[in-house]
């Protein structure tokens, strides 16, 4: 029987996040945009009289918190509801209204922080002991001071801000014909039988047990993007020059300057992550070799990397997967468990199942005053537990921020810090499974999910990083982007990764980039996902071991949000990333993981 995803409607409500916890209805969530509106038109009344007194830029800096609160809930509350239903154009429109809005209120206050460095940081500083409501943005402040080279006059920074919503068009063209427009054809197993690829689906189809399911999955997937590769190039194209004009506009050196300089992380960072890895791709190729193997094929495919070694896949539902996750983060102590069994199961967080239209990936989103949701597509296996645990991460991360943290500029925290959180979840989790689950059959379950979470942050991400630097490069020289020119880019990069174990079907592992619809059109994104997991795995080592403060200083970075530097929050997690340590680390891990499986596999014959 074909597989067919089910609508919208057939999804059991208790799997599905309760975003009418933000607006009751949509009435609700109109009128909010009615008041933003008015908002803006009282932040507008400070334009040139910030200099007045402290009590008119405190005055200033409450309305603008309020007005961020709820602008924040208005593109939430229409971007959550259009992400689980694509086709739906009236949450398209919202969506596009929200998005127009944010954009107006950016250009609305752009006056702010020119008039703030027209003021002076001495001045600014002898202000924050005047007013005591001014006493919380002195980390703002600080950072504030630290970019003042790039922030721009008024009337620039007004300019500034209006062009951010067209010249976000490129992305949102990407997104919505990658979404709601690509049409695939079904895959098809090795009985003949049709199942329906969609965004929501592709993950589940590609770790099929049958190999014809992923290989016709992938191909066909693959195929979709290939037949708009030139549409998807230009709006590829649009997007790094968008980045491209914002680092010269705001006088960076370039677009990776701008990107680093703007979350205050060293170029050393990038660099160490990119050289290390290139340092330790015989590691992957040594795993290709094994998986190979232990398939028994005469030659590994790209969709074969996450194919199922297993021979008795683990059943994992929904709540068992709570369970177990919640069991795997005990160590982080009975308050972190709660709140993550209540959200999961109590409060609808989680917007569980695939539905037609739903897009694909998952991601936690919210902001102080809502709960921190969830989406995903759950299967019912250890890939599904897994990114369950990852997303969950995520929104322990912004819980405990949110709680902690009293304004909107510490309530976010950035890629850099995100990153750990839910790849510390993942690692936990995993460890308290190897170390429950003694059957070698569900070990072998257990390393090889770990390994394709590897392949996605520790070798698609830094791929990804590899070809972003190279397009903003060629952009910045003056170069042309085209659909060939980055599927050649591309493929030649998962050439050098693959080596000579796996066989490169170079337009179909070419267009990778045009399946990353969001991530590569945030400027030197890709990279914090490898530098993530890096710092997760050495600080989940050190609270498994028990090392005393090993947990209560990594909840220390949970509720420190934004209110300290990324590097600043680490360290007080109890890991320093200026150094290329943790990531040699974390290759050591993904080495141990290599030798495990190969143990195993060899065992059983």
């Amino acid at each position: 029987m074909a597989q067919v995803t089910k609508l919208r409607s057939e999804i059991p409500v208790q799997y599905t996040w309760d975003t009418d916890s933000i607006f009751a209805s949509v009435a609700d969530w109109e009128a909010a945009m009615v008041e933003v509106g008015a908002q803006l038109e009282e932040s507008g009344k400070y334009h040139g009289r910030l200099h007045e007194s402290p009590a008119t830029l405190a005055d200033f800096m409450a309305g603008l918190e309020l007005m961020q609160r709820h602008l924040s809930h208005i593109f939430n509350y229409a971007g959550l509801n259009y992400s689980v239903d694509t086709n739906n154009q009236e949450w398209a429109a919202r969506q596009d209204q929200a998005r127009g809005l944010l954009s107006r209120a950016t250009a609305a206050v752009a006056f702010a922080e020119p008039e703030l460095l027209q003021i002076g940081f001495d001045t600014l500083r002898q202000w924050l002991a005047a007013d005591e409501r001014l006493a919380v943005y002195a980390h703002y402040l600080d950072r504030l001071e630290k970019r003042q080279a790039h922030v721009r006059s008024a009337e620039v920074e007004q300019l500034l801000g209006q062009v951010q919503d067209p010249l976000g068009t490129a992305n949102s063209t990407h997104s919505v014909l990658a979404n709601a427009d690509l049409k695939f054809a079904p895959a098809t197993d090795s009985q003949g039988e049709s199942y329906d690829i969609t965004q929501g689906s592709i993950g589940s189809l590609t770790t099929h047990p049958d190999r014809e399911v992923r290989r016709t999955s992938w191909e066909n997937y693959a195929d979709a993007h290939l037949s708009f590769k030139n549409t998807m190039a230009n709006a590829m194209a649009g997007g790094v020059k968008r980045d491209v004009f914002f680092a010269r506009a705001r006088r960076y050196e370039n677009s990776l300057d701008a990107a680093l300089s703007n979350t205050f992380i060293p170029p050393a960072v990038f660099h160490n992550l990119i050289d290390t890895f290139k340092a330790n791709l015989p590691t992957w190729h040594r795993y290709w070799a094994i998986r190979r193997r232990a398939m028994g094929v005469d030659a590994l495919h790209p969709y074969d990397v996450k194919a199922p070694l297993s021979r008795q896949l683990p059943v994992v539902p929904y709540e068992t997967a709570v369970d177990w996750i919640a069991a795997g983060m005990q160590p982080l102590g009975d308050e972190y468990v709660s709140v993550l069994r209540r959200g999961c199961l109590e409060e609808r967080w989680v917007d569980v199942y695939p539905n037609q239209g739903k897009r694909m990936g998952a991601f936690s989103s919210g902001s102080p005053g809502t709960r921190p949701f969830i989406m995903m597509s759950y299967s019912d296996d250890l890939f599904g537990l897994s990114t369950l645990a990852h997303e969950l991460g995520h929104s322990l991360h912004s819980y405990f921020t949110w709680q902690n943290q009293p304004i909107m500029a510490y309530a976010r925290y950035g890629l850099f810090v995100a990153e750990v959180a839910s790849n510390l979840n993942q690692a936990m989790v995993r460890a308290h499974l190897l170390a429950t689950q003694p059957d070698p059959e569900f070990q072998i379950a257990v390393i090889e999910e770990a390994m394709a979470n590897f392949h996605r942050y520790f070798f698609i991400m830094p791929t990804l990083a590899r070809f972003e630097l190279e397009i903003h490069e060629r952009v910045e020289r003056g170069q042309a982007l085209t659909a060939d020119g980055l599927i050649d880019l591309m493929a030649d990069l998962f050439a050098e990764g693959f080596g000579a174990e796996v066989v490169i079907d170079r337009a179909r592992v070419g267009i990778t980039w045009a399946e990353f619809h969001t991530h590569l059109y945030s400027n030197f994104y890709v990279y914090q996902y490898a530098t993530g997991i890096s710092a997760a795995h050495a600080l989940a080592d050190g609270i498994l071991a028990g090392q005393p403060g090993a947990a209560e200083n990594y909840l220390a970075f949970l509720k420190a949000g934004g209110s300290v530097y990324p590097l600043e929050a680490l360290q007080l997690a109890g890991v320093d990333m200026t150094k290329p340590t943790a990531v040699e680390t974390t290759f050591s891990t993904l080495a141990g993981y290599v030798d495990r499986l190969e143990q195993l596999i060899s065992a059983r014959g």
